[in-house]
C-alpha cells in the first residue's frame, strides 16, 4: 500500500528531502515504517528516542497501524522560544 511521509525541521536535513512516498505491506506499524526509514537514511536512528509522530495530522502511538494513502509525519521534539 502506498503512504506518504513528510519530514519536518531537522529531519528534512538529515534526510534531503521534505517528503517521499513508499509502498509498505498491509499492515506495517508506525515502528515498522520508523524501522524502514532507518534503514534507509540511517541518521534518522539517533533520533528516535524522542521523534513524534502523526497519522493523517493526528499525533499516534508507534504500534497504529497504517493505512492506504496515509500521510505520515515525522518530527523531531517540538521547540519552544
Amino acid at each position: 500500500m502506498k503512504i506518504q511521509v513528510l519530514f519536518f525541521s531537522v529531519l528534512r536535513d538529515a534526510t534531503q528531502t521534505v517528503e517521499t512516498t513508499l509502498e509498505v505491506a498491509p499492515a506495517t506499524t508506525v515502528s515498522g515504517l520508523l524501522d524502514h526509514l532507518y534503514a534507509r537514511w540511517p541518521s534518522l536512528k539517533s533520533w528516535d528516542a524522542n521523534l513524534l509522530t502523526a497519522v493523517d495530522q493526528t499525533y499516534v502511538k508507534r504500534d497504529t497501524i497504517l493505512h492506504e494513502n496515509a500521510e505520515v509525519a515525522i518530527m523531531p521534539p517540538v521547540q519552544g522560544g
